[in-house]
């Protein structure tokens, strides 16, 4: 597969899932190679699945501490990007190595992942089971790392990465959070927890699994390693087109959700 690479930097959160929906539906129509995004998130943002509910977001946590919040085009449940490298893959169902089942699509690209982490030589491993990518209901307000799904990126039982996945026009669109560290003050408050009591034992992060900080060009290396090793050939790096630029910027204020209350009229 010739895809393409595109490492950006610390972006808002809203702009981020602009973007990924952007390269999705330039792939889909076939004017863009397939493309692994590589970024952050500036300021810390919490995101939540395409059809949940505001119920999981404590919105008066997230406008005095700085935490955007964004709505994601893909599934799953909420999330605070913070201290992590996003990955996005945008990829045609059917061309090789891909297959054209959800699933094992998903399972695909989240075994490159554990490519990536062996290269640190962390003991990842994929969950077993069915993967369930179906969406969650609308009150839905499980934290995303409150217990990793099938298919998912743990070691010893402990997720490292979360990911969600979406098809469009035969193309699918998976991206996911790898935690490089952990802030269980803003990841417990901006979803209205007390503490993270309930989310720390069901996570590790790279930094306590190499017991030492880890640098992102680093990460960002090996990932796109495992992804060379998984798709089988060399990315060419790139940029976005002028017309994912212009759409972008259309599709970035629909993802955007407001943190502070609207005026009395």
């Amino acid at each position: 597969m010739n895809w393409r690479l595109i490492t950006d930097g610390d972006l808002p959160g809203a702009l981020n899932m602009a973007r990924d929906s952007a390269v999705l539906e330039s792939v889909s129509a076939g004017v863009s190679a397939p493309t692994l995004r590589l970024y952050g998130w500036d300021p810390p943002c919490l995101t939540i699945g395409k059809h949940q509910g505001l119920d999981a977001v404590d919105l008066a946590f997230c406008r005095s501490n700085g935490v955007d919040v964004a709505r994601r085009p893909t599934g799953g449940r909420a999330l605070l990007h913070h201290l992590e490298l996003t990955y996005s893959l945008v990829a045609p169902l059917g061309t090789p190595p891909l297959s054209t089942a959800l699933p094992e699509a998903y399972r695909l690209i989240c075994s490159a992942l554990v490519v990536a982490c062996h290269e640190f030589g962390i003991a990842a491993e994929l969950t077993g089971g069915e993967v369930n990518l179906r969406l969650p209901g609308p009150t839905s307000t499980v934290p995303c790392f409150e217990a990793p799904a099938e298919g998912e990126v743990v070691v010893a039982g402990r997720k490292l990465i979360g990911s969600a996945m979406r098809a469009h026009g035969g193309c699918i669109l998976q991206h996911g959070a790898i935690l490089l560290d952990w802030d269980g003050r803003l990841q417990a408050g901006a979803m209205g927890l007390a503490d993270d009591s309930t989310l720390r034992p069901h996570i590790t992060t790279l930094t306590a699994e190499l017991d030492r900080p880890v640098q992102r060009p680093d990460i960002e290396r090996a990932v796109i390693g495992g992804f060379t090793d998984i798709l089988g050939d060399s990315p060419t790096a790139g940029w976005l087109s002028a017309n994912e630029v212009s759409r972008e910027t259309e599709l970035t204020p629909a993802f955007s959700i407001q943190t502070t209350p609207d005026p009395d009229p």
